[in-house]
This record gives C-alpha cells, sequence and structure tokens, in this order.
C-alpha cells in the first residue's frame, strides 16, 4: 500500500568513524578539528595511510561470529545495534518482519577473496584448504543479512552496490520502502570495509590518486592547491528511518526530516566525474523537496582530495548556487577522516545533523592553501554559528562509473 503523503523523519544514528564510534564523538571530533589516520601495513604494497575504525566489535557478536563473518558485516551490525538502541527501538515479534535493512556498498567480498587466495598459496593452491564460508561472506547482501542474523530481523534487507554514491542511495532506499508502505522501520545507511582489501590502494595508486604527507593526519585535504589525492578509510553509518504518524505514536525523538533526494548518472566516463550531471542531480533534489537554491543553508561536499574532482564539484556547486541571491555554507568531512567509500555520505551527513539544535558548522580540515580554482563563497575553514537557524542541509555523494546522490534533510518542526 503506497503512503505517499507521509513524512519520513530519523529517529534513531549508530555509527562509526576513524575519530569516533558514537554521534557525540564524532561531531565533538569535527568541531574541534580532530582529525584521525594512521599508516598500516599491506600485503604486497607496504606502508599506506588509512582511517581505521576502533570500535569494539564483541559489543553485539561472540568472537566465533566475528571469526565466521566480515569486517563490513561487524560494522554493519555495530552501527544497526547502536542505531536501534538510539532510536528507542527492541526488534520483537511485533515489530521483527516490519523492520527492513537497507545498506549502501562500495564493493564486497574483495577481502575475503583475497585473504583465501593468499591463504592457500601457502599450500601450493590445494583449494581443500579454502574457507567453506567464503560464499556467504562474499554474497552481495552480506552485510544487510549478518544484521538480520545477528538481530533476528525477519524483513527485506539488501545491499546497494554504488560506489562512493552508496550511503545516500541506502537512505533513500529505506525512504522509498516507507512511502510504499512495504517496512515501518528501515535501518538505512552505508558501511565500508576498504581499508582491508589490497586491491584498492593498489588500483587508487597506478591512478597516481594515493594520497601521502609526511604526517598521516594531513595526508587527506580536500580544495587545498597541495592535494595528492584520496586516503581510504572504513566505516560505517546506519539510520533509523520512520514514517513520522508512527515515530509520532511512540513518543521517539526526531533528529531531523527527509526533505528531498535524487539519484542519476553522468553516462560519460568509468572514473572521471561530469560536474554537469552532478548539477542536475543537486538541482532535481532540490526541485522534488520543492524548494529552490537560495533555500538551502549548509552543502556537505563529496571532494575526496583529488585534483579534478574538488574542482568539477565546485563547478557543479558553482551551476546550482552562482545565481541565488545568496551562497550556502559549504564544508566538507574527508579532511577529518578520509574516504569512507559506501559510508561516506551517511557518515558525513550524521556530523551535520547536530547542527539544527546547536546551529554550530563544523570547518573543513587541512585547507593550508586554498586552490584558487576551489574558491568558492562560505567556504568554511573554522566552525561558525549561522546566522539564523539552519533549516536545509543538502548532502552530496558520487562515485565511480558516474553515479551520483544527493540527499536533502530538514530541520524538523511539527
Amino acid at each position: 500500500m503506497q503512503r505517499k503523503d507521509d513524512r519520513i523523519v530519523i529517529t534513531g544514528i549508530g555509527l562509526t568513524a576513524p575519530n569516533g564510534n558514537s554521534l557525540k564523538e564524532f561531531r565533538e571530533s569535527l568541531l574541534n578539528k580532530r582529525s584521525k589516520i594512521e599508516n598500516i601495513t599491506l600485503r604486497y604494497i607496504g606502508e599506506v595511510h588509512a582511517g581505521v575504525c576502533h570500535f569494539d566489535a564483541l559489543k553485539y557478536q561472540n568472537k566465533r561470529d566475528v571469526r565466521t563473518g566480515t569486517r563490513s558485516g561487524s560494522i554493519s551490525i555495530f552501527c544497526a545495534n547502536e542505531a536501534l538502541a538510539d532510536a528507542g527501538l527492541k526488534i520483537s515479534d511485533e515489530n521483527r518482519s516490519a523492520t527492513g535493512v537497507y545498506i549502501g556498498i562500495t564493493e564486497h567480498g574483495n577481502v575475503e577473496t583475497e585473504n583465501e587466495i593468499y591463504n592457500i598459496s601457502q599450500f601450493k593452491y590445494d583449494v581443500k584448504f579454502w574457507n567453506h564460508y567464503h560464499n556467504p561472506r562474499t554474497v552481495a547482501n552480506n552485510p544487510a543479512g549478518e544484521v538480520t542474523v545477528n538481530m533476528g530481523i525477519t524483513g527485506p534487507h539488501y545491499c546497494l552496490g554504488a560506489a562512493c554514491a552508496a550511503g545516500n542511495a541506502g537512505v533513500i532506499q529505506g525512504i522509498q520502502q516507507l512511502l510504499l508502505g512495504e517496512v515501518d522501520v528501515a535501518v538505512a545507511g552505508g558501511v565500508s570495509e576498504s581499508i582491508h582489501t589490497f586491491g584498492i590502494f593498489a588500483s587508487f595508486k597506478s591512478q597516481g590518486a594515493l594520497a601521502f604527507h609526511s604526517d598521516p593526519c594531513k595526508a587527506s585535504r580536500p580544495f587545498d592547491k597541495d592535494r595528492t589525492g584520496i586516503v581510504v578509510s572504513e566505516g560505517g553509518c546506519l539510520y533509523v528511518l520512520e514514517r513520522l504518524s508512527d515515530a509520532k505514536k511512540r513518543g521517539a525523538k526526531i533528529y531531523a526530516e527527509v526533505a528531498g533526494y535524487a539519484m542519476n548518472s553522468d553516462g560519460t566516463h568509468f572514473v572521471l566525474p561530469n560536474p554537469d550531471r552532478q548539477a542536475e542531480c543537486m538541482q532535481k533534489a532540490i526541485r522534488n523537496a520543492g524548494l529552490s537554491p537560495e533555500d538551502i543553508d549548509l552543502v556537505n561536499t563529496h571532494a575526496t582530495g583529488t585534483k579534478a574532482g574538488d574542482i568539477q564539484e565546485c563547478e557543479a556547486l558553482r551551476k546550482v548556487f552562482g545565481g541565488s541571491s545568496r551562497f550556502p555554507y559549504i564544508n566538507n568531512t574527508k579532511g577529518f577522516i578520509g574516504h569512507a567509500m559506501g559510508a561516506a555520505g551517511t557518515l558525513e551527513l550524521a556530523g551535520n545533523i547536530p547542527s539544527f539544535s546547536d546551529n554550530i558548522i563544523h570547518p573543513c580540515m587541512n585547507i593550508d592553501s586554498l586552490d584558487p580554482e576551489c574558491e568558492l563563497p562560505n567556504l568554511l575553514l573554522e566552525p561558525v554559528e549561522a546566522g539564523g537557524k539552519l533549516k536545509y542541509i543538502l548532502n552530496n555523494s558520487f562515485g565511480m562509473l558516474g553515479i551520483n546522490s544527493v540527499l536533502i534533510i530538514k530541520r524538523f518542526a511539527d
């Protein structure tokens, strides 16, 4: 049964990031300009910069489940349990079949496959040493499926492969399923285990897009003229989404309301983004929300720290907001935590949601010398208290193969 006229709200947030394992801790790190990138050693490559999450996997899993499952599964389980607890919801016979899990991913299964191939290489490639959990570990629905097994959820679950636009895509899917009346509760967002696969690092390195700096915490520097590329990170952020009528009925706290969203494709290149299509995606989301560009108070940029990508997103932003009477505040989160791939969209949006309450906007990080081609009005280098209350936040997430996603949320008002 379609419920097109319902309003969708965020009632719970669970996350893990390199610089925080809760919204409170993550937010404090952003406002106090605390980044967290470290060096790790990868097979075949050696030392690289990475954003590593230090959450307690055993908080919601036993040692056997951690061992037989996946890193992305553990991240998802941690975030889902935290989000539902934050929302004041428990899975029971009353709601388990009406709860859906929708998780955006950049990729899945590479970690396990690389490790297992390496393992059998130590035994002359004898496949009897191949892990018999390989199939459930590497199927594309694994992270969402591990959540349902862990929590006893019997509603629908699946993952959405949408490259680095995946976090927003997971949320958009949850919204749509609520509006269709398919579920009453949607656990939705994005996760990434990318730092555990050498293939991603090797590919970025071969493209000349892997960041390096003598200080790991300064390696990720979107918009800075001396940026050298991407810092790969792991992470996760899942939201509890509900229809407003259901949230009000149970007296839930409400973080924010969904105002609009859009997704589209560049249709032009495997890797290089298309600023015209990015601009169109933002414009479509704004129209779908019934807004004009002047209504947007803050844009959290996707900018990853690559030379071309940052410039092209700035070009897209000028196309959307350059002719409006006021330019929104602009910030970025990847300077703090690197690029959390499938988790990036939801993590970055989560760090800005508290701005609806405290009216303070976190800045960008590591912009020591702004690239003139990335100069934008209201690009924040320090935290700022917004003039007047923030009402609308627009969140950009763009990915390889030219997939673009934009999510707009608003301050909740009854």
